[in-house]
């Protein structure tokens, strides 16, 4: 089974790009990130024409999550983070599908940090951590993916000193994702690729793709049930250079049915 994670920065207006890639890499689970849509605009026809059932948590021109499921039942049983009824971006989505526990999350990237964003950031990732901690000992299989806007450590970054000061970078973001993973969980392309430079977001700035300036923030976690199962990952970085594409490259694992 292959399970991908795609921010698409703009569902509608990057819908070729999405239906192409999704025809190419044909991922029987696909958790899309910033929508950007509201959720009545979610294009959920040329979803299904391609071979997909979806749910979605949509909202107006930011944020916005989703699950793709190929001939798959998905039995939605969560939207929204708890722990905050304030609260009322569309960050989280949480489905089981084919008895494999999935939370789709797209975390606040924070910036500028220090300020209000970072702060709800941080407040958001211990939301997150809580919720996480409920998930972590499931005897189900539990994978939590998306856009985490975290760079765990220098080896994630192209010239790691530019980004000290950055929400995606700062000291507390990456002690807050060794909190989160201090629970349990694996960094799926970590543990298969432990020593690699591997980036899964390009700026649309200073030729960042062609030179390959990159960050690694798209990231899969699992729980132990669903470690047993990992087999294979990797990044399909030549999404990246299509024309009009996501700053993001869709990222995939494939685990054991």
């Amino acid at each position: 089974m292959k399970i991908a994670t795609y921010n698409v920065n703009g569902v509608n207006g990057r819908l070729p790009v999405l239906l192409r890639w999704l025809e190419e890499s044909a991922p029987d689970i696909a958790c899309l990130q910033e929508l950007k849509a509201p959720q009545e605009k979610f294009p959920e026809q040329a979803i299904r024409d391609a071979g997909y059932n979806a749910i979605w948590h949509g909202q107006k021109s930011w944020n916005g999550v989703a699950i793709l499921a190929k001939n798959r039942e998905i039995q939605e049983v969560g939207r929204g983070l708890p722990g905050d009824p304030e609260d009322v971006h569309s960050r989280y989505i949480e489905a089981i599908i084919d008895g494999i526990h999935v939370g789709c999350l797209y975390l606040p990237n924070g910036n500028p940090a220090p300020g209000p964003k970072f702060d709800y950031k941080l407040g958001w990732f211990e939301r997150f951590t809580t919720h996480a901690a409920g998930l972590i000992a499931s005897k189900k299989p539990v994978v939590l993916l998306g856009d985490y806007n975290v760079i765990p450590t220098g080896k994630d970054v192209y010239k790691p000193e530019r980004w000290t000061e950055d929400a995606l970078f700062r000291p507390e973001t990456r002690a807050a994702f060794e909190k989160l993973m201090a629970q349990g969980w694996t960094d799926a392309i970590r543990k298969l690729y432990p020593e690699e430079t591997i980036y899964t977001f390009w700026d649309y700035f200073r030729n960042a793709y062609e030179r390959n300036a990159g960050l690694r923030i798209d990231h899969f976690l699992l729980n132990a049930e669903m470690d047993k199962r990992l087999l294979a990952a990797g990044v399909d970085r030549h999404v990246r250079g299509w024309e009009k594409s996501s700053d993001h490259g869709p990222v995939w694992i494939e685990v054991a049915e």
